[in-house]
């Protein structure tokens, strides 16, 4: 990334300020703007996040930011309710009063002297969750909103369950805002009130998986901010981004699908980050897409030629093949461009399925498809290669080499290409099947396949098979025996398979740890030729090929200074006990101890997760998840540690969680949770 010392504005940042909302609650705010906004208003950008503005997200808060203050805007980074310095507790996700403290802060923004009465809202992951949700609220002031890395449908595709499956990033994140929601406040912004707003946020704060697992079917909890209920409900302009490595590559194309507004859609190759910061790379330069769509909608007249509507509708990177592997620097490929979404360029493909082929299925003699049943009990192993459901990108956590998951599996492959194929958009299986329990699951993963045999995943969706009526209805247990059809949506990708490769379709009844495995084991059929694999296939435009880089060198302000004291470690396990059977999945990600600079903080942060099973006992299933969170300054040290299991009968889930707090070696807080939910069809 080039860091941009010249701006056209000069900057002066306030660090700290405190917005009043409606019942009284005052949130912490960081304001970047410029210097002659004091007597020349200008638009308000605001980022409303509870990861912690001072500290944990301010190196990111310091590139972005400024660098769009240094080009005409006010921008506001504020602390959701119960986080950073923001007084108050935070409960929960995305909750009512969460969305009337972001309304209560534009309302607040516009009515300063330094902005114009306009406001725009950004984000990445939570931060795009609230601009969206927020836009869908109509706010007087808010003009257009840019969002990354997000959802617009809390129960089907977030990182709680999918296609009805229970993910174990659904414990993961509960772990996260166990840890994030504990924290304390600056005591060299609140004075001795820290200890008071601490103690309150220790004992007002429950693990959020309680409330997760409560709620495993679509009901009114998740209907409750997903913008999917209404889209048209948002009425403002929408330049929506993610990346095929982020668990969130679905929402842009629904998102351009179905708003009626001005809208425009980018995606990369990237993890979950913010496409200027994109790993794997290319990263771009975003922040300049950012202030063209600004400057376009937040300031008028004078900039409405500026190009932000040139674009094609979505823009997305065609990945080229590469061979297996848990981390990348660069994804090779190339930017294509489609007018419209759905694009008119794109072919749906029906291939049939046949007997461990994809293709033209076996006739009988008088000229029939020949019908085979094929069936498939995997083991529990079968995911240990799967990487995480959203790629982080550290520690390296993309699908590994997926020979070995294929072996427990039933699969598919085409005939060696002859011809380059290009997909974009969604993949869907087609299945007529049959399983031997009430409760089932399938996992369909789509991999490219080398001449050597090295298999990478391209793509996979999840469906529980008591949810074939939709998410909608009430799951219904399946009639062991039965025929069914069932339709798994996999995750939208733009795929480039060479000549000389296959594509290949793997199905498995389990998809551990990715996936909460069923009560009990299954053995499913899939009855062939009437199973089908359906490609979005994109052909080749010769515009493409001289389509080349619209996006330039990524650029941002200087990044804030820290210092790394002690270093940090990434560690991503699999092991295999062959005396006891255990199988496990350990996780590391420690920040090692960094000091902030210019606010003499050091802060040490801490996660840790281990997912294990014991041989085939699906019962066995344990997932757990510890974090250690330290901030100091001088003599005042204070920590929290947290900590989930969470285990499983056939007819329920076993949640166990501590929340420690510390100040210097003395625990001050102390409290433990051992709840029992019942399975719902998962």
């Amino acid at each position: 990334m080039r860091c941009v010392t010249s701006l056209p504005y000069a900057v002066k940042e306030e660090e700290h300020v405190w917005i009043p909302v409606s019942d009284g609650t005052r949130l912490a705010a960081r304001i970047w703007r410029p210097v002659s906004s004091d007597t020349e208003p200008v638009p308000a950008v605001l980022e409303y996040i509870p990861y912690r503005r001072r500290d944990l997200t301010s190196v990111r808060d310091s590139i972005h930011h400024p660098y769009m203050a240094g080009h005409g805007y006010a921008c506001v980074r504020v602390d959701v309710r119960g986080t950073g310095e923001s007084e108050g507790v935070l409960r929960d996700e995305y909750l009512e009063v969460e969305q009337t403290d972001a309304e209560d802060v534009l309302a607040w923004l516009a009515e300063q002297p330094w902005c114009d009465g306009g406001t725009g809202m950004m984000g990445i992951s939570w931060g795009a969750f609230a601009a969206l949700q927020v836009a869908a609220r109509r706010p007087p002031s808010l003009k257009a909103i840019v969002v990354s890395s997000f959802t617009d449908d809390r129960y089907a595709d977030d990182m709680h369950y999918m296609g009805g499956c229970l993910l174990s990033d659904n414990l993961a994140e509960a772990g996260t805002m166990f840890a994030y929601a504990t924290c304390p406040p600056d005591p060299a912004l609140v004075g001795e009130r820290w200890r008071e707003m601490w103690r309150e946020r220790l004992e007002n704060t429950r693990p959020w998986a309680l409330e997760w697992l409560r709620h495993q079917r679509r009901d009114e909890y998740w209907r409750h901010a997903s913008v999917c209920e209404d889209y048209s409900a948002v009425n403002v302009p929408v330049l929506a981004s993610s990346g095929w490595a982020d668990g969130y590559s679905n929402a842009v194309t629904r998102l351009l699908e179905n708003l009626d507004v001005p809208r425009r859609g980018l995606i990369g190759p990237w993890s979950h980050k913010y496409p200027h910061l994109g790993q794997p790379g290319p990263a771009i330069g975003y922040l300049q897409e950012v202030v063209r769509w600004w400057d376009h909608w937040l300031k008028g007249a004078g900039h409405a030629d500026n190009g932000a509507l040139d674009a094609p509708v979505l823009r997305a990177w065609m990945q080229e093949s590469v061979p297996p592997s848990t981390s990348y620097e660069e994804r090779p490929g190339r930017w294509v461009g489609e007018p419209d979404w759905p694009s008119p360029h794109i072919t749906p493909t029906v291939l049939p399925l046949d007997a461990h082929r994809i293709g033209r299925p076996a006739e009988t003699a008088d000229g029939r498809a020949e019908e085979t049943e094929l069936t498939v009990q995997s083991p529990l192993s079968v995911g240990q290669f799967a990487g995480k459901w959203a790629s982080y990108n550290a520690p390296p956590d993309l699908p590994y080499d997926q020979r070995e998951e294929d072996g427990g599996s039933l699969v598919f492959d085409s005939d060696v290409l002859t011809e380059r194929v290009e997909i974009l958009g969604e993949p869907t299986v087609e299945l007529e099947l049959s399983a031997s329990e009430p409760v089932a699951m399938v996992a369909a993963r789509l991999s490219d396949v080398a001449p050597d045999g090295r298999a990478t995943r391209v793509t996979y969706g999840l469906l529980n098979l008591t949810r074939l009526g939709g998410h909608e209805a009430d799951p219904e247990p399946l009639v062991p025996g039965r025929r069914y059809r069932a339709t798994v949506r996999l995750n939208g990708v733009a795929q480039a398979f060479p000549p000389g490769h296959r594509i290949r379709l793997s199905l498995s009844t389990s998809y551990w740890p990715l996936a909460w495995p069923p009560p009990r084991p299954v053995l499913l059929s899939v009855y062939t030729p009437a199973s089908t694999l359906t490609l979005p296939v994109r052909p080749t435009a010769e515009s493409d090929e001289v389509y080349g880089d619209p996006f330039g060198e990524p650029e941002g302000a200087e990044p804030l200074r820290t210092t790394q004291l002690t270093p940090p470690e990434q560690r991503w396990r699999v092991t295999r006990d062959l005396v006891g059977y255990e199988s496990a999945l350990e996780i590391v990600k420690d920040g090692g101890t960094v000091r902030f600079d210019g606010i003499d903080l050091t802060v040490h942060r801490r996660a840790w997760e281990r997912y294990a099973s014991v041989a085939d006992d699906l019962t066995s299933a344990r997932g757990e998840t510890e974090w250690t969170m330290e901030f100091s300054r001088g003599d005042w040290r204070a920590r929290t540690v947290t900590r989930q299991v969470l285990r499983c009968t056939e007819e329920e889930f076993l949640l166990d969680a501590t929340l420690d707090g510390y100040e210097g070696e003395h625990r001050v807080f102390s409290r433990t949770w051992n709840e029992r939910l019942p399975r719902d069809h998962v």
